[in-house]
């Protein structure tokens, strides 16, 4: 395939189930649906760590993040292991990024040519108290996913508008200079990332009796399971609910900031036709993880369950087939071989060891459905280490130490029926466990997870002196956005 420019789109917390093209009959994503139907929609992609920062250091590297231990949202990306964006600079390549990147420190060595209003971690810090484990705290930050609910500007939705400007102005610079080598344009927005609070144009597309009310949490095995009576004890975003209509208007406004990023791209995009650069230039979209949305009483992400591991995964563009829908498994990882694919750089011989395959090549290759996914989770809420393996028609979930949970996603793609201890699936539930064990030692990294938290703790001044000043709910957007 001949090198082309990119444009990488990615969103935050924008669920797979939350799209036109994806098969919601509410979803209203005009725009990226149009981009699915001329080119490559990935019907099975995931997040290599269902987490902000975890999984941006897992795209920017195409590792996953037991090889490189950037575990939560404290421990941030700082270019201490090198990735796709390095190999573009050592090459001479263009590559801007505009928006979010959630990495530690602008100024560190992280791989990005050009940083257009760029979001880091809060102070090179991010959220602390998610670093307290295993005996996780409630974090009374929670309430305020309920509060922050309905319709009106927020800081999020004002910087998110200024990095689609930023990005069509960067299009229409770029149409005036000769370039012999093809760029990279990585544009990063917030939405649908709460709060969920949304334009009044955005939320009137969506009628609260329209709504229906997620599927309900299975309260019995949940306080039967310790790392699930955790978790639930830790994040209470559910108990702040007044009532369903409640839940309603928080589901309709998560759409509402999903049509509303839908938008911002489809500015872009105009850009990018208006530009003269188009039949040149592959397009992808993404998200760094999923969102709950009140599927079994579980509001935000850090669960393995499709809502929050599930994330969308598109590309179009030059010798992408149109109106594919590809079966392969993909992931987060996949973005490092498809960046230097599209880049024309030769591969090293390292590359052959790292886990990603060019989404461009899987995109034109016979499905291969039983490819094998990981992802993992070591942060805030979690006793211990959850892991995630997908495989042909099962998805295995590893909770260290505690029970596990199996699924048939082809018969039950809802995830309600755990088949971890029916007999007749012993072979199946061992081979995965197998499968696991053969990539990581589970218990062996949760510990040095655990460890590297603790040395981070201590850093900030331990358990006590982080309880005090508490957790964050959102990353503050750049000076200047900020309310």
């Amino acid at each position: 395939m001949p090198a082309t420019n990119l444009v990488i789109f990615m969103a935050d917390q924008h669920s797979r189930k939350a799209l036109g093209c994806y098969g919601h009959p509410l979803a209203r994503t005009p725009h990226i649906d149009a981009l699915a139907a001329r080119g490559t929609r990935f019907a099975h992609a995931y997040t290599n760590s269902p987490l902000c920062v975890p999984a941006r250091a897992c795209f920017a590297t195409g590792r996953h993040l037991h090889e490189i231990g950037y575990w939560d949202n404290a421990i941030a990306y700082d270019g201490r292991v090198k990735g796709w964006g390095h190999r573009l600079l050592e090459a001479g390549r263009e590559f801007v990024s505009i928006g979010k990147l959630h990495y530690r420190f602008a100024d560190d060595p992280i791989g990005v040519g050009e940083q257009l209003i760029p979001m880091h971690i809060a102070r090179g810090r991010g959220d602390v108290l998610g670093l307290i484990r295993p005996d996780v705290p409630e974090r009374p930050q929670s309430a305020r996913l309920a509060e922050e609910v309905g319709a009106g500007e927020t800081e999020y939705t004002r910087y998110d508008r200024d990095i689609a400007d930023h990005a069509c102005a960067w299009l229409a610079g770029r149409a005036k200079q000769q370039a012999d080598t093809p760029w990279t344009l990585f544009v990063s927005f917030i939405a649908p990332h709460f709060p969920l609070i949304v334009p009044a144009d955005y939320l009137d597309l969506y009628a609260r009796d329209d709504i229906p009310l997620p599927k309900p949490a299975d309260r019995a095995y949940f306080d039967s399971h310790p790392w699930w009576k955790a978790f639930n004890a830790s994040y209470t975003f559910d108990r702040y609910f007044r009532d369903d209509e409640h839940r309603r208007l928080a589901i309709a406004c998560y759409f509402g900031l999903c049509s509303f990023v839908d938008a911002q791209i489809g500015r872009v995009m105009d850009a990018l036709a208006e530009s003269g650069l188009a039949r040149e230039t592959t397009v992808a979209y993404t998200s760094d993880h999923g969102e709950n949305l009140g599927a079994r009483g579980l509001w935000g992400k850090s669960t393995m369950y499709e809502e929050s591991a599930g994330i969308p995964l598109i590309l179009a563009g030059p010798d992408i087939p149109e109106g594919r829908t590809v079966q392969t498994p993909v992931s987060l990882v996949d973005f490092n071989p498809t960046v230097l694919d599209c880049a024309g750089l030769e591969t090293l011989p390292g590359d052959a060891l790292l886990p990603g395959r060019s989404l461009r090549r899987l995109a034109a290759a016979p499905d291969d459905p039983e490819r094998i996914i990981l992802s993992e989770y070591h942060a805030a809420a979690s006793i211990s280490a959850a892991y995630m393996l997908r495989r042909g028609q099962y998805k295995y979930i590893h909770y260290t130490g505690c029970a596990p949970e199996l699924f048939d996603l082809s018969r039950d793609p809802e995830e309600l029926e755990n088949l971890a201890a029916k007999d007749e699936l012993t072979p199946v539930r061992a081979a995965l466990e197998a499968l696991l064990r053969a990539t990581l030692d589970p218990e062996a990294t949760d510990r040095r997870a655990k460890q590297d938290q603790a040395r981070v703790l201590a850093a900030h001044g331990g358990r006590e002196a982080i309880l005090k000043t508490g957790g964050i709910h959102g990353t503050p957007p750049p000076d200047g956005y900020r309310s």
